[in-house]
């Protein structure tokens, strides 16, 4: 079996669980998500990919977690042991993300395992993508004022820009690794798809629409969408996706958003630095997305 562990913000999670499922499919075992660690988690909305998503979402008891890693699977021991310099105490079934790149050595894992770490790479999940596309269809349908923006969305050269500030923000400790997008990038990339695209309607998303409208000008017919919130706030992500092109910004929930686009004909603009403690970002955006 392979046993993911599941935790942080929806893409976050999806990342996870989609790294988990390839993984899962490669070698022909059970999937199985641990989700302990959401217990006495304050930040975003909870575990969301069951409720929000057509996964398969089978949880790990705790006795499955005990049995796999034995000692290891107390929630301080893991934490300890995802740092490098506990890396021998780990065993062979505790994997631990060796670093923030895609780690080529993934599908050589080919016995039981509890994965830990974020995989942020389309790398992990890309031989298996039909069906990670095929589970990360969305549970209900959109409507009321949602429905009315899809059906704008599809007959206008839409383009999803996203900004995000929230916790990178209000929260010191993600906002030492996390640095919001610049007023520079956005302008920028507006001016990238606009020459590319013609007649460009920006449809604007954001955890703090007050702040955009005061910071960021976009001299193109632009709508903001800021009526999903709280645990509806996935909706941002199931109308970012059925945009024709898309700016994203440092965020797994806009990365996800265009993703979720299946059309070879998008272009996707990305900030060309994801982090700012240094983490390596290359393998985060796939080849064909660009980067500013």
């Amino acid at each position: 079996m392979v046993v993911s562990h599941i935790l942080g913000g929806i893409g976050n999670q999806m990342f996870q669980y989609a790294a988990g499922r390839a993984l899962s499919l490669a070698n022909s075992q059970k999937l199985l998500l641990d989700l302990g660690d959401f217990s006495d988690y304050r930040l975003h909305h909870g575990f969301e990919l069951s409720r929000v998503f057509n996964v398969i979402a089978e949880r790990a008891e705790v006795s499955t977690v005990r049995q796999l890693l034995g000692w290891r699977a107390n929630r301080l021991v893991k934490k300890v042991l995802r740092r490098p310099q506990f890396a021998g105490l780990r065993g062979k079934k505790f994997v631990v993300e060796p670093h923030f790149n895609y780690w080529s050595d993934f599908f050589n894992l080919n016995d039981d395992c509890y994965l830990f770490g974020y995989w942020q790479s389309e790398r992990y999940f890309k031989p298996f993508e039909s069906v990670i596309r095929r589970d990360f269809t969305f549970r209900e349908p959109l409507a009321g004022r949602n429905s009315e923006l899809a059906l704008e969305i599809a007959n206008t050269q839409s383009i999803s820009l996203h900004v995000r500030r929230g916790d990178y923000v209000s929260d010191s400790k993600t906002g030492k690794i996390m640095e919001v997008c610049s007023s520079d990038y956005y302008h920028k990339a507006i001016g990238y798809i606009a020459e590319r695209v013609e007649r460009p309607v920006f449809y604007v998303f954001s955890d703090d629409m007050e702040w955009v409208r005061q910071n960021l000008t976009v001299e193109f017919p632009c709508i903001y969408v800021d009526h999903n919130r709280q645990a509806e706030s996935y909706r941002d992500m199931q109308l970012m996706s059925l945009c024709k092109h898309h700016v994203i910004a440092n965020s797994t929930f806009s990365w996800w958003g265009a993703w979720l686009n299946p059309s070879p004909e998008k272009l996707v603009v990305a900030p060309g630095s994801w982090f700012c403690n240094g983490n390596d970002d290359r393998d985060l955006m796939p080849n064909e997305w660009i980067r500013l």
